[in-house]
């Protein structure tokens, strides 16, 4: 059944998180296919074994732009010859004082044949819209969080 536009599709992934030692976790992803990924924090804290979750975030919208752009190109037949992305990511503290993910600024470098410019250029007025990851960050994602025992008792939850 096709969903209506009353109800939303709606579909779940999942991954799971396993404390591996200090401030390392392992990243086990549903995909049976694709390898752990290992996360850390920077150093004084980690060791920087791994990307940390800012850093994560950032790729993700830099990853969600680049593929969105690549599909629209790839849709009208303007292929791209080449394509790289750059992202920063800004810290900045909020009114108490905790650090936080103040911007995240993207630069696609894109390379297509001259003749397909006016594709290129009707791709950078489409592509961002369809970009998941960007469009729910902007908009603020509803995150539901529990803390449950060993055991499974609930522990806590907001």
């Amino acid at each position: 059944m096709a969903p209506s536009a009353a109800a939303p599709e709606e579909r779940n992934f999942e991954l799971e998180l396993t404390h591996v030692s200090d401030y390392e976790f392992r990243v086990k992803f549903d995909w049976p296919h694709v390898p752990d990924l290992l996360l850390d924090e920077p150093a004084p804290l980690g060791r920087e074994n791994g990307p940390n979750a800012s850093r994560l975030l950032a790729a993700a919208v830099a990853n969600c732009l680049s593929a969105s752009l690549l599909f629209c190109l790839n849709k009208t037949h303007a292929a791209a010859q080449g394509l790289t992305t750059r992202v920063r990511g800004t810290y900045t503290r909020n009114a108490k004082g905790r650090l936080r993910i103040g911007g995240v600024e993207v630069t696609i470098a894109v390379q297509v044949d001259h003749a397909q410019q006016p594709r290129l250029e009707r791709c950078t007025h489409l592509f961002e819209d369809f970009c998941v990851i960007t469009q729910s960050v902007r908009q603020g994602i509803p995150i539901k969080v529990r803390v449950e025992d060993a055991a499974g008792a609930l522990l806590y939850e907001a």
